[in-house]
């Protein structure tokens, strides 16, 4: 996907579709991180913690709970 940027004030933006943002879990307001390594720029949704320790505690539990199958499929 190929966007351009816009001139906002002394700024330019990127706009984001709707299809998009609904893929990264974002909305307006919501926070990104940005970072670099001079060629590529990478935007990484902000997770809050709330957010996170239920995907760890869920991830746990099936890892737990699954062990054995996951140990048979690995082999």
């Amino acid at each position: 996907m190929k966007k351009k940027l816009t001139r906002t004030g002394n700024s330019v933006a990127l706009v984001l579709d709707k299809p998009l943002l609904e893929k990264l879990g974002l909305e307006e307001g919501g926070e990104v991180e940005l970072s670099t390594n001079g060629d590529v720029l990478v935007m990484t949704p902000v997770r809050d913690a709330v957010r996170e320790r239920k995907f760890r505690k869920s991830a746990s539990k099936i890892a737990g709970k699954y062990a054995g199958l996951f140990q048979r499929l690995s082999e």
